[in-house]
């Protein structure tokens, strides 16, 4: 599949500007023709439910909801008290591009400043500590994504210490997963759905940024968090009354590992990408070893790169350098990456050439 472009650009913004793989377009096509029960109670929700149960290799409940900013927003006020609060990193996805979702639903989020956007235990503990009366909000949910904001990822020794330490303190796990299948699938992860299971108490698998037109699974590990949640999803607008949309989506990419193909894809277009980079020796903001990626560039580089490519400005330093976010995704062709190849380091030895010049100008 050939990515689009605008005005003949490149197209490295992000991983859901492509729609559907075509697997699940067919897959699609045959459900409409169907006559399906709504509601998420057709055959297929009911068989792709089975087939992330059987990744697990545990019992667990299996929601399809249409978007991420949903299912975070659901599943916390379901899950938390009105007094309760969510411990998240300051670079968190309801912290910074939700609109305050989570906190419209009642629930204050308090944010621990992370170097690469991942918590650790004794991040989690210096906000449980400052929050010790009734006075003040309850630290009751800790929220975390893999990957991260910041593209890295959680190794199993840090997803258990976190897990373990969430246990200790009465404290619910929550995974974020809009980009789970990038972390499964990348090199030297060791990590699985079954892992992950062990571990938190309720996460999501993103369909939406791989390969789906739309929908995200959220699996239930808990037992103490199950009951009426179907009740909580209709009464926050969030139940599909076409349920089988998102459900055959999800049969199609968990029936023969359709998701972590794609995934991969991305993660390796990604590689190639990052290979670039290093050649001419783009510093990064962070070692991601996801499809999302930080150079750090020249201002000048930035404004002429964007003639050519389609890219996240993702932070303004002031000293004339600019973070940036280049990302691949399931749909990503070589021949992008190859197109970045062919102009990428001429522009960036020019900006260096610019920067330094400026910079003499200015001693």
């Amino acid at each position: 599949m050939q990515i689009g472009t605008d005005n003949a650009r490149i197209s490295l913004r992000n991983d859901y500007s492509e729609g559907a793989h075509p697997r699940l377009l067919q897959a699609l096509a045959v459900a409409s023709a169907e006559t399906n029960r709504g509601y998420g109670m057709d055959t297929h929700s009911a068989r792709a439910a089975a087939l992330i149960r059987d990744r697990l290799g545990r019992d667990a409940d299996v929601h399809f909801l249409a978007g991420g900013t949903q299912t975070n927003m659901v599943a916390l006020a379901a899950f938390l008290r009105p007094h309760e609060a969510v411990i998240a990193p300051a670079s968190g996805h309801i912290a910074t591009h939700e609109a305050g979702a989570i906190e419209a639903s009642g629930h204050k989020v308090l944010t621990v400043p992370t170097a690469d956007g991942k918590l650790t235990p004794a991040s989690v503990q210096s906000c449980v500590e400052g929050h010790h009366s009734e006075h003040m909000v309850k630290p009751r949910l800790v929220y975390i994504s893999n990957t991260t904001e910041w593209g890295t990822v959680y190794r199993a020794a840090e997803l258990q210490a976190l897990g373990a330490f969430c246990r200790s303190r009465d404290l619910l796990l929550y995974v974020d997963g809009a980009r789970l299948g990038s972390a499964l699938t990348t090199p030297g992860n060791n990590v699985d759905l079954a892992i992950l299971s062990k571990e938190a108490d309720a996460f999501y698998i993103g369909g939406t940024k791989n390969g789906a037109l739309l929908g995200e699974a959220l699996v239930i590990v808990n037992a103490a968090l199950r009951a009426d949640f179907r009740h909580v999803i209709k009464q926050r607008g969030a139940m599909l009354a076409k349920g089988m949309v998102v459900g055959a989506q999800f049969e199609a990419l968990f029936d023969d590992g359709l998701y972590f193909v794609l995934a991969t894809h991305a993660n390796v277009m990604a590689a190639r990408l990052r290979d670039v980079l290093q050649q001419v020796g783009v510093p990064l903001a962070v070692d991601s070893p996801s499809n999302q990626l930080f150079p750090v560039l020249p201002d000048s580089v930035v404004e002429r790169l964007q003639q050519h490519v389609e890219f996240e400005v993702w932070e303004r330093r002031g000293d004339g350098t600019t973070v940036i976010r280049l990302m691949t995704s399931w749909a990503t062709p070589q021949s992008a990456i190859d197109a970045f190849s062919a102009i990428f380091p001429a522009l960036f030895q020019d900006g260096q050439a610019v920067m330094a010049a400026s910079q003499a100008q200015g001693a």
